[in-house]
Order: C-alpha cells, then sequence, then structure tokens
C-alpha cells in the first residue's frame, strides 16, 4: 500500500511511522522546510498526569509505552522516562492532590502524594516554597525541535518514505493529492495533518474547532540538572483529572493567573536550558505581539520553585493549536472527507503526548 500523508508535525510523522513499520510505502508532504509550528514550539512533555480518567488517560498511557518504544529506535529525539512533579502551597491545594490520589487509575499513572522532604529527596532542586506535590511516575520528556528530524531519519532508514518539504497541499481526493506546485501525488489511501490549519483542507468539517495561543520562552543552560519535570498549583485550575469535588474550594486565582489563563510547566532540555510557560489565549484575532508581563510572572514562578535566580532568557515564542469544545468526546477529531482521505487533528495540548497512540488507532481502523 501506498500511503500519502500531509503535515510534517509530530501527529502526521507518527502516522508515517505506523504505516512503514507495517510495511507500507508512505510519501509525505510538508508545507514549510519543516515543522514549525506547534510540534516545535511546545514542552516536549509526554504528560500522563493531567489527562482526564477515562478514554484520554487511556489513549496518554498506550502513547507513553508507545514513546519509549519508539524513543529506542530514534535515539535523537532524546526520550527520557523523567516523571514530574506538580508543586503546590496550600492546605486547599494539597486537598485537590488528595482526592486525585483516590482515582481508580492513579496506580495506573504512578502517582504519589509526597510532603516537602520527600520532594525535595526525589528533585534536590526545589527550593523553600514547597508545602507537598504530586508525582507522576509516567510523564516523560523529549526534545520536540529534534522529534521530527529524528523520526524522519528513521523512517528513510526503511527505504520505503519520502519526505517532500515546501510543498503546500491544495486539494485532496481518493487516491490523490495535488500540491501548489501543481503536482499530483498518487496513493491508495490519504491522511491529512493539518494542525491549527483550518483554511485550506477540510475547512467544513473543522467548522466546529478553535485554536489556542500560548507564550513560553526558553533560558539558558541552568548550572544544575533537574531529575523531573515540574508544574506549580495553578496546573490544578487547567488539567481535567483535577477535576474533583475539591478543586471548587481553590481560592480565586491571582490576577496575572486570571487575565493569562496561566500555568507554570518547566522543563530542562537535553543542553541543560529550562523551557517555561504557558499562557493561554482563545479569542481570535490573536495579538500579532508577545506580552512581556506573562515572561515575567512565568520567570518569577520558576524561581520561587527553584529558589535561586534562572539564567537569561534565549528565546521567546508563541505557538498556536487546534482544539476542540470542551468537553471533548475523544482525544481528536476525525473526518473522513471523501473515499479514502482522513483528517485528523484538534488534539490541543495534548499533541505530542497521544500522538503515537491517534496514529496507531488509524493504522488499526484503516488495516494498514
Amino acid at each position: 500500500m501506498r500511503i500519502l500523508i500531509v503535515g510534517g508535525g509530530v501527529l502526521g510523522t507518527m502516522h508515517a511511522w505506523h504505516a512503514v513499520r507495517r510495511g507500507h510505502q508512505v510519501v509525505q508532504l510538508e508545507r514549510d522546510a519543516g515543522p514549525r509550528a506547534a510540534t516545535v514550539r511546545n514542552f516536549g512533555l509526554v504528560w500522563v498526569s493531567g489527562r482526564a480518567p477515562g478514554a484520554e488517560t487511556t489513549v496518554a498511557l498506550r502513547a507513553r509505552e508507545l514513546w519509549e518504544e519508539i524513543g529506542k529506535a530514534a535515539r535523537g529525539l532524546k526520550f527520557r522516562a523523567a516523571g514530574s512533579l506538580t508543586i503546590v502551597n496550600t492546605d486547599a491545594e494539597v486537598a485537590v492532590l488528595e482526592q486525585v490520589m483516590a482515582l481508580p487509575d492513579a496506580a495506573d499513572r504512578e502517582l504519589k502524594l509526597l510532603d516537602a522532604g520527600e520532594a525535595r529527596a526525589l528533585e534536590p532542586a526545589l527550593g523553600a516554597d514547597l508545602r507537598a506535590a504530586l508525582w507522576c511516575g509516567r510523564d516523560a520528556i523529549v526534545e520536540p525541535r529534534l522529534v521530527p528530524g529524528a523520526l524522519r531519519q528513521a523512517l528513510a532508514a526503511s527505504g520505503r518514505y519520502q519526505f517532500l518539504p515546501g510543498r503546500t497541499v491544495v486539494d485532496a481526493d481518493t487516491g490523490i493529492v495535488r500540491d501548489h506546485l501543481g503536482d499530483t501525488h498518487h496513493g491508495d489511501a490519504v491522511v491529512i495533518c493539518p494542525g491549527a490549519e483550518h483554511s485550506i483542507l477540510g475547512g467544513k468539517a473543522l467548522s466546529g474547532l478553535h485554536r489556542c495561543r500560548l507564550q513560553m520562552m526558553q533560558t539558558a543552560p541552568l548550572d544544575i540538572p533537574l531529575r523531573t519535570a515540574l508544574a506549580d498549583g495553578d496546573s490544578l485550575r487547567y488539567y481535567p483529572v483535577f477535576d474533583v469535588p475539591a478543586r471548587k474550594n481553590l481560592p480565586a486565582p491571582s490576577p496575572a493567573t486570571d487575565r493569562w489563563r496561566m500555568q507554570l510547566l518547566c522543563v530542562q532540555r537535553a543542553d541543560g536550558g529550562l523551557t517555561i510557560g504557558d499562557t493561554h489565549a482563545y479569542d481570535e484575532p490573536f495579538d500579532v505581539g508577545v506580552a512581556e508581563e506573562a515572561y515575567d510572572e512565568l520567570r518569577g514562578r520558576a524561581e520561587r520553585i527553584l529558589g535561586r535566580t534562572i539564567p537569561k532568557t534565549v528565546t521567546r515564542w508563541a505557538g498556536v493549536y487546534s482544539q476542540q469544545p470542551e468537553p471533548v468526546a475523544a482525544v481528536e477529531s476525525r473526518h473522513v472527507l471523501t473515499a479514502g482521505v482522513h483528517l485528523i487533528t484538534g488534539l490541543g495540548g495534548r499533541g505530542m503526548t497521544a500522538s503515537p497512540a491517534v496514529a496507531e488507532t488509524t493504522a488499526k481502523e484503516l488495516n494498514w
């Protein structure tokens, strides 16, 4: 079978991965010289801890298994089974974590509620601003800017994979796609993974989706290693796993949290730098600039958790991803545009986490 994949981000490339691994020929088309959107503008977190109980966690756990397998075959993506700590500072926040620990899937996620001493023993870099922490042993880290290239390199070694960058696909029909250069590509199946591009292909099918814009930053290398990924107490307001009865007793968010719909995530890159974020904006048109106030707030939060001045910021960016309205019925939004042409997007902030499992589902449903 010859499979045409439109979109060079992590979701499209994971579809290529499963197709090639099942013995098929793959041609993957990407509009840019290489992915420049959400795939390379995230934390590189395989984030099991925050997922909603039920189907979303099932997908995340399967994806976590796949990431570890894929990381052994494509070592350039630098998979690390680092786990995560969600740091809290109040009794109300601890009460939320206690109820999360009572969820039926807490053991599957490898959750553990730690006191301050236990958390610091696990992560010595933590500062004094700490009441308790939720440990998730199933969370992991990859290098987002290295993932696409590492996967493509491993795929190319099969001899059954071709990557065509600089090709904007303008039309797709049964067995064919046409790009902006006028070339027609033929295959037995077409999979479109357009990310947050809702206007070129499948526009009507995607009319129910919306987009989210976030701000992030990266620092110069920290002089000590972090053993795990870190999140702060505002994550309790954001991630669906924390939607337990005790959450209603959390105090009102700070003005900055409310204004920027902010939580802190902090991940150390393979070179020692820190990726720090993030904010959330849902109302379009999005601002063309990034706001320094948000970065000042994020830096301050990271410094409080680590109890030290963090290195200088070396780069800032904004990213946009495609998201389904809440509550979501499935992790991804799937559409059949015409016979043999499948469009998959709408993973929201779950994209890097869930993409291997979502692509595996496609492979099984289409009998690859």
